[in-house]
């Protein structure tokens, strides 16, 4: 029986149909575009909590694109394995044309994508990855030297220059069509051992209520000041082109945030060695108390300072934290317990459901002050001054911490004098 003759779009970080550049391309050869989407084993594998929310939220993503597409007499075709080993039967299955993808700046995804690139190049198939998750990326915005920006001001700078000559339109379904198959559902969670947790799909919405006051309310966690797209943007559920043009009609600030998000992903792709080591080299000679009780108080949310437990049970809770209490719980476990950056890197990738390593890693550097353009380590961040600044009222401490002000509270694992002073020698005696 002859192989049914197909082009292949591999959805990833970019689950939509709509304002999507690999799969608008493909679509434009006019050949049939076959849909598919790995549950990569080895990823899923390092995942120790099977009621993991991103998981789920991306199965109910593809159960979103998947029911559009039986509207088009076509099905997402869904797998659950390692990338080359899929892509192999799929040859079996098929005669592949071409791959269609969106490029990634993962260490970790380049290399997958390397491998299954030179699988390919053997049998003369063609593999091609598209810009689409960012407006400028690889060498795009580069210094006048041709080296890459280490500082955000004039990365914005650059950025917002060259965004007026290129624009940010969005891409439109090109002539073509998705090869046509019997609809298939999404294969259940349980089949890839994971559960179904309490998360329901949002479609991403761009609310202008919220965007236009953004530079003003986005600071105070117990009001609904942000955005809340960061899960979206980060498996693509909804176009960062579509956010940008946004942002640059109603809050410039926003607009500031997005660029940032750009800002660590091009540091993350030109410094992969951040993944692990600090950006500024000499900050790895601190010597880290790394003491596993203090750690295990911040983790649960128990370290006597309001703010920062709040957050921590908040995150606990829902696996989402807001953005000004992840500063101060950040720069809490690196400067007052002065346990290493990785420890709550490590936790917050654990626990995020908008987790995104680029990001993670840039803002932890930052708050512990390793990071390219970080706070200087001699900013230590006041746990009780930023409570008292942002949450003045105590609505969102007091919603995530009933037992406040009863013997149930415990005290300050340490005095902010004491911690402070102590960071200051920490870090100078490594810094010289």
């Amino acid at each position: 029986m002859e192989k049914s003759k197909v082009v292949v779009f591999w959805f990833r970080r970019d689950l939509r149909l709509d304002d999507n550049v690999g799969l608008s391309r493909a679509l434009a050869t006019g050949k049939p575009v076959l849909p598919i989407f790995i549950f990569d084993e080895h990823i899923l594998g390092q995942l120790e909590d099977k009621s993991d929310r991103r998981v789920d939220y991306i199965h109910q993503a593809l159960d979103t694109m998947n029911t559009t597409l039986k509207g088009f007499g076509g099905t997402l075709n869904i797998y659950f394995g390692n990338p080359l080993t899929i892509y192999q039967e799929l040859l079996e299955q098929y005669a592949i044309e071409e791959i269609y993808c969106n490029r990634d700046y993962e260490p970790k995804a380049i290399q997958r994508d390397r491998t299954v690139f030179e699988f390919f190049k053997t049998l003369g198939i063609p593999f091609k990855a598209f810009k689409d998750q960012v407006i400028f990326d690889k060498n795009e915005l580069l210094k006048n030297d041709g080296t890459p920006y280490t500082v955000y001001t004039p990365y914005a700078k650059k950025w917002r220059e060259k965004l007026t000559v290129t624009g940010c339109e969005p891409v439109d379904y090109k002539a073509g069509h998705f090869f046509q198959q019997k609809y298939t559902a999404v294969i259940p969670l349980e089949k890839i051992g994971f559960k179904k947790t309490d998360l329901i799909f949002p479609p991403p919405q761009l609310e202008s209520a919220i965007i236009d006051t953004y530079d003003q309310y986005r600071d105070y966690p117990a009001l609904k000041g942000t955005t809340n797209l960061g899960i979206a943007l980060r498996f693509g559920t909804i176009s960062i082109r579509k956010c940008v043009a946004f942002a640059k009609a109603h809050n410039e600030v926003w607009l500031s945030e997005l660029i940032w998000r750009e800002f660590f992903m091009q540091i993350l792709y030109h410094f992969p060695n951040v993944v692990n080591e600090s950006f500024k080299k000499k900050y790895d000679g601190i010597q880290w108390y790394n003491n596993e009780s203090d750690f295990e108080r911040w983790c649960q949310g128990k370290t006597g300072y309001p703010l920062v437990d709040a957050g921590m049970r908040q995150l606990n809770s829902t696996g989402y934290m807001h953005n000004r209490v992840r500063m101060v719980a950040a720069s809490f476990l690196c400067k007052h317990l002065l346990i290493d950056w990785r420890w709550g890197e490590a936790y917050f990738a654990q626990k995020l459901n908008d987790y995104d390593l680029s990001a993670n890693n840039g803002n932890w550097q930052w708050a512990a002050g390793c990071g390219c353009d970080a706070a200087p380590y001699f900013r230590v961040f006041n746990p009780i001054i930023q409570a008292e600044k942002f949450d003045k009222n105590q609505v969102y401490i007091r919603q995530w911490i009933p037992e406040l002000g009863t013997i149930n509270y415990p005290e300050p694992i340490i005095a902010h004098p004491v911690a402070r002073e102590r960071a200051l020698k920490t870090y100078a005696e490594a810094l010289g």
